[in-house]
Protein backbone atom coordinates (compact mmCIF):
# COMPACT_ATOMS: atom_id res chain seq x y z
CA UNK A 1 0.00 0.00 0.00
CA UNK A 2 1.17 3.71 -0.61
CA UNK A 3 -0.76 6.81 -0.43
CA UNK A 4 -2.18 7.66 -3.34
CA UNK A 5 -3.34 11.03 -2.39
CA UNK A 6 -1.47 12.31 -0.44
CA UNK A 7 -2.49 15.57 0.28
CA UNK A 8 0.15 18.37 -0.83
CA UNK A 9 2.18 20.22 2.37
CA UNK A 10 0.33 21.82 4.87
CA UNK A 11 2.28 25.33 3.93
CA UNK A 12 1.28 24.74 0.42
CA UNK A 13 -3.03 24.32 1.25
CA UNK A 14 -2.95 20.52 1.78
CA UNK A 15 -5.61 19.15 4.74
CA UNK A 16 -4.59 18.35 7.87
CA UNK A 17 -3.84 14.67 7.14
CA UNK A 18 -0.86 16.53 5.43
CA UNK A 19 0.28 17.15 9.26
CA UNK A 20 2.15 14.24 8.78
CA UNK A 21 4.95 15.84 6.36
CA UNK A 22 5.34 18.90 8.85
CA UNK A 23 8.37 19.87 10.89
CA UNK A 24 8.04 20.48 14.47
CA UNK A 25 5.73 23.81 15.48
CA UNK A 26 9.25 25.74 16.46
CA UNK A 27 8.23 28.84 14.00
CA UNK A 28 4.75 30.68 13.15
CA UNK A 29 3.61 28.93 9.90
CA UNK A 30 0.70 27.51 8.22
CA UNK A 31 1.30 23.93 10.93
CA UNK A 32 -0.43 25.96 13.85
CA UNK A 33 -3.83 26.69 11.96
CA UNK A 34 -3.75 22.85 10.70
CA UNK A 35 -3.52 22.06 14.23
CA UNK A 36 -5.88 24.35 15.26
CA UNK A 37 -8.22 22.84 12.74
CA UNK A 38 -7.51 19.19 13.97
CA UNK A 39 -8.11 20.41 17.32
CA UNK A 40 -4.47 18.61 18.48
CA UNK A 41 -2.24 20.65 20.54
CA UNK A 42 1.50 21.13 19.25
CA UNK A 43 2.81 19.26 22.70
CA UNK A 44 -0.27 16.37 21.80
CA UNK A 45 1.43 16.63 17.83
CA UNK A 46 4.99 16.32 18.92
CA UNK A 47 3.86 13.63 21.74
CA UNK A 48 2.37 11.25 18.85
CA UNK A 49 4.54 11.98 16.29
CA UNK A 50 8.05 11.01 18.84
CA UNK A 51 5.79 7.77 20.01
CA UNK A 52 5.44 7.10 16.34
CA UNK A 53 9.07 7.32 15.78
CA UNK A 54 9.96 4.74 18.66
CA UNK A 55 7.44 2.57 17.45
CA UNK A 56 8.37 2.86 13.12
CA UNK A 57 11.60 2.61 11.06
CA UNK A 58 10.15 6.32 10.93
CA UNK A 59 12.56 6.96 14.06
CA UNK A 60 15.43 6.55 11.64
CA UNK A 61 16.99 9.43 10.35
CA UNK A 62 20.06 11.37 12.69
CA UNK A 63 21.24 12.62 9.91
CA UNK A 64 17.87 14.31 8.63
CA UNK A 65 16.95 18.15 9.89
CA UNK A 66 14.90 16.81 12.95
CA UNK A 67 16.70 13.85 13.84
CA UNK A 68 13.78 11.25 11.92
CA UNK A 69 12.20 10.72 9.29
CA UNK A 70 8.77 11.08 10.88
CA UNK A 71 9.43 14.85 10.37
CA UNK A 72 10.10 14.98 7.12
CA UNK A 73 8.33 15.94 4.40
CA UNK A 74 6.41 14.35 1.38
CA UNK A 75 8.51 12.77 -1.21
CA UNK A 76 7.62 15.07 -3.84
CA UNK A 77 9.56 18.03 -2.60
CA UNK A 78 13.49 17.40 -2.85
CA UNK A 79 15.45 16.62 -0.33
CA UNK A 80 18.82 15.36 -0.01
CA UNK A 81 19.00 14.04 3.64
CA UNK A 82 15.95 12.29 3.55
CA UNK A 83 16.58 10.54 0.60
CA UNK A 84 20.18 9.97 1.57
CA UNK A 85 18.83 8.30 4.97
CA UNK A 86 16.58 6.19 3.00
CA UNK A 87 18.95 4.75 0.66
CA UNK A 88 21.16 3.97 3.75
CA UNK A 89 18.47 2.12 5.63
CA UNK A 90 16.47 0.82 2.37
CA UNK A 91 13.11 2.59 2.65
CA UNK A 92 11.41 2.08 -0.29
CA UNK A 93 9.40 5.53 -1.34
CA UNK A 94 6.36 2.68 -0.91
CA UNK A 95 7.45 2.08 2.39
CA UNK A 96 8.06 5.54 3.54
CA UNK A 97 4.61 7.10 2.41
CA UNK A 98 2.55 3.76 3.27
CA UNK A 99 4.65 4.62 7.26
CA UNK A 100 3.46 8.57 6.59
CA UNK A 101 -0.08 7.73 5.95
CA UNK A 102 -0.18 5.53 9.08
CA UNK A 103 1.46 8.41 10.69
CA UNK A 104 -1.55 10.95 9.37
CA UNK A 105 -4.09 8.50 10.85
CA UNK A 106 -2.71 8.25 14.32
CA UNK A 107 -2.65 12.39 14.17
CA UNK A 108 -6.17 13.33 12.59
CA UNK A 109 -8.15 9.72 12.33
CA UNK A 110 -9.18 8.61 8.52
CA UNK A 111 -10.06 11.93 8.00
CA UNK A 112 -11.10 12.74 4.56
CA UNK A 113 -13.81 15.32 5.41
CA UNK A 114 -10.94 18.21 4.49
CA UNK A 115 -10.57 17.04 0.79
CA UNK A 116 -14.44 17.19 0.81
CA UNK A 117 -14.13 20.66 1.99
CA UNK A 118 -11.76 21.37 -0.59
CA UNK A 119 -13.28 20.31 -3.24
CA UNK A 120 -16.91 21.54 -2.11
CA UNK A 121 -15.26 25.32 -1.74
CA UNK A 122 -13.50 24.94 -5.21
CA UNK A 123 -16.92 24.01 -6.61
CA UNK A 124 -18.71 27.17 -4.76
CA UNK A 125 -16.36 30.07 -5.38
CA UNK A 126 -15.85 28.92 -9.11
CA UNK A 127 -19.20 27.84 -9.95
CA UNK A 128 -18.10 24.40 -11.10
CA UNK A 129 -19.13 21.13 -10.56
CA UNK A 130 -17.94 18.94 -7.97
CA UNK A 131 -16.66 16.34 -10.11
CA UNK A 132 -14.43 18.85 -12.16
CA UNK A 133 -13.39 20.54 -8.95
CA UNK A 134 -12.33 16.81 -7.64
CA UNK A 135 -9.89 16.70 -11.04
CA UNK A 136 -8.48 19.84 -11.27
CA UNK A 137 -7.48 19.01 -7.35
CA UNK A 138 -6.14 15.96 -7.88
CA UNK A 139 -4.13 17.31 -11.19
CA UNK A 140 -2.67 19.96 -9.41
CA UNK A 141 -1.11 16.90 -6.57
CA UNK A 142 -4.31 17.90 -3.89
CA UNK A 143 -2.33 21.10 -3.91
CA UNK A 144 -5.24 23.27 -3.06
CA UNK A 145 -3.40 26.80 -4.01
CA UNK A 146 -2.60 25.34 -7.09
CA UNK A 147 -5.83 24.32 -7.97
CA UNK A 148 -7.02 27.90 -7.42
CA UNK A 149 -4.46 29.63 -9.70
CA UNK A 150 -5.51 26.81 -12.40
CA UNK A 151 -9.15 27.63 -12.13
CA UNK A 152 -8.75 31.50 -11.40
CA UNK A 153 -6.50 31.08 -14.96
CA UNK A 154 -9.29 29.20 -16.57
CA UNK A 155 -12.31 31.60 -15.89
CA UNK A 156 -9.78 34.46 -16.98
CA UNK A 157 -9.44 32.82 -20.54
CA UNK A 158 -13.36 32.48 -20.72
CA UNK A 159 -14.03 36.04 -20.07
CA UNK A 160 -11.98 36.67 -22.78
Amino acid sequence: MTWDDAPSHVCRGGDCRALAFCCPPVKPCPILHALDDANISPQDYMDIKDKFARETRLGEGARTCFGSLVWCCKTSKPCPLRDIVLKSIDMSIDEYLTLKRNLSEALVGNNIDNGKENINALADAFSISKEEATKVLHDCDNDLRMAMKLLRMKALENSN
